[in-house]
């Protein structure tokens, strides 16, 4: 029961959409076909800036992680971003998250970049336990700004 960590490869596909499909409906997120075969698109392109790892059990794909590097030009730097980790819930507490947070980690320092970032949902406890072990939560706050309403400013 060794679990592998290793790049998305072309024939995951079908594997990858059904945790691809859980990381979306823990969120409360619409997922669709066309999102999930965008999604594949960009990290099946090896020109695309973002790509995966997976987590593999006994052939069975247990997690993923979608990643892209990004500028800091604040530190004229180079960082990797975690955009989305996510574990199938049958796996949870076994140490692949951990060991998919490690493989971006060592991603980063292969390809001289400064360090991983990521966001998480503030009522998502459980993976903040985890991520307050192996990262430091930073002060900065986040927001969005929808591109298809006026500014109230």
């Amino acid at each position: 029961m060794t679990v592998q960590i290793r790049p998305i490869a072309d024939g995951d596909f079908f594997n990858w959409i059904g945790l691809f499909e859980g990381y979306t409906t823990f969120y409360k997120r619409e997922f669709t076909d066309q999102q999930a075969l965008i999604v594949w698109s960009w990290l099946s392109d090896k020109n695309h800036e973002t790509f995966g790892f997976v987590a593999e059990r006994d052939g069975e794909l247990i997690g993923l992680a979608h990643l892209r590097e990004f500028a800091q030009p604040l530190e004229a730097t180079r960082g990797l971003f975690l955009d989305d980790l996510f574990v199938a819930e049958s796996a949870r507490g076994t140490g692949v998250g951990t060991a998919l947070l490690e493989t971006a980690r060592e991603y980063a320092k292969e390809h001289k970049l400064s360090g991983v970032s990521w966001i998480t949902a503030a009522d998502n406890e459980v993976a903040q336990v985890l991520y307050d072990k192996v990262a430091k939560r930073t002060e900065w706050i986040t927001y969005e700004m929808d591109v298809n309403q006026g500014s109230d400013a």
